[in-house]
Parts: C-alpha cells; sequence; structure tokens
C-alpha cells in the first residue's frame, strides 16, 4: 500500500515557471498521485511495488500552435516538444536515480515507462494533468488540454518519482538551465 502525503508547495510557490531560448513558457509543478495513478499504479509501473511514496511531476510546455488539428507543422512540433521533455526529463530522472530515489518519465506518444518495465496499463498525461491542475480537456482525435493562459497550445508530459518535493524541486531548478528553461517570477 502506497501512503500519501498532503500536496508539496514550496515557499516559492508552484508552478516552477521558465521561459525558454524562444520565448515559449514552461510551467513544472509537483503533486499527490491523481486517483488514477493511485489506483493503477501497479499495472502502470509494475517494478514500483515497493515505493511507500510517489510524487507527480507534471511538466507544461507552450506550444507555437494550437495542439488541436492534426497537420504536419503541428506534428512537428508536438515531436520537438516531446523531445526536449525527454531529454529534460532524462536528465532529471537520473540525477534522482543516482541519489537512490525511484524515477521514471512518461514518454507522452506511448503512454509507458521510459526507464521501467511497462505495466498492461497505458499513462495518460492529459487525463493527469486534468485531474491534478483542474485544466479542461477538448476531446478530438486526441485528448488535447486547455491550459487558461496558453488555451489549446499546450504540452503535458510526466515524471513520476518516489524522492521528496523539496528534492525534486532542487533538481528541476539546477537542471532547467542545461536545457535553455530560465526561472521567471511570477
Amino acid at each position: 500500500m502506497v501512503n500519501y502525503s498532503s500536496v508539496f508547495t514550496s515557499d516559492q510557490g508552484y508552478p516552477i515557471n521558465l521561459v525558454g531560448k524562444t520565448g515559449q513558457a514552461v510551467q513544472i509543478s509537483i503533486h499527490n498521485p491523481s486517483q488514477y495513478i493511485c489506483a493503477n499504479c501497479e499495472q502502470i509501473l509494475p517494478d514500483w511495488k515497493q515505493q511507500q511514496f510517489l510524487w507527480v511531476v507534471v511538466v507544461l510546455q507552450q506550444s507555437k500552435y494550437p495542439l488541436l488539428e492534426m497537420t504536419a507543422e503541428i506534428e512537428k512540433e508536438k515531436e520537438r516538444l516531446r523531445e526536449k521533455f525527454m531529454r529534460f526529463g532524462c536528465d532529471v530522472a537520473f540525477n534522482l536515480r543516482d541519489r537512490g530515489y525511484v524515477t521514471d518519465l512518461i514518454d507522452p506518444r506511448t503512454g509507458y515507462p521510459l526507464l521501467s518495465h511497462p505495466g498492461p496499463v497505458p499513462h495518460d498525461d492529459t487525463a493527469v494533468a486534468k485531474a491534478l491542475l483542474d485544466y479542461q480537456v477538448i476531446k478530438n482525435k486526441c485528448c488535447v488540454l486547455v491550459h487558461p493562459e496558453w488555451g489549446t497550445a499546450v504540452y503535458p508530459s510526466v515524471l513520476l518519482s518516489a524522492a521528496p518535493p523539496e528534492m525534486i524541486e532542487l533538481v528541476t531548478k539546477a537542471i532547467a538551465p542545461l536545457h535553455g528553461w530560465t526561472e521567471i517570477s511570477h
């Protein structure tokens, strides 16, 4: 059985607001798992059976375009944002793993973990962002998150970690600049 403590908020507050070199915003927030993750953790991450605590890191990247339609240009943008998340997420995950904390990132395209054995149930980043952030979702050919400031020009992705939220925040803020993301105060 996994125990969950209350949602973590730092002194600075959440989300961690970043901006990329192109001016596109990035928001990162740390949460208790959604009910879906609680109910399906062993189905999503079968290797994680013995974890006492689990935190969900939601990474939202602002897209150049609304992600409602499927055009070649939009698919190229989604792939660019996916690659950006995968590079960043791998750096964060390996840093936390090096410190002894089980951590993984979910491939936004497939819904399966990148560093652990996948279970029979995929993870749904959009559904988790909706549940944890209370953002609306438009059901199209795929589900599209609606950000309160960016509209549908948002690309959600998720990391899962057993690290304490303070450690996740420390590592995230240390690694973000290596990926061209600068912290801004909101």
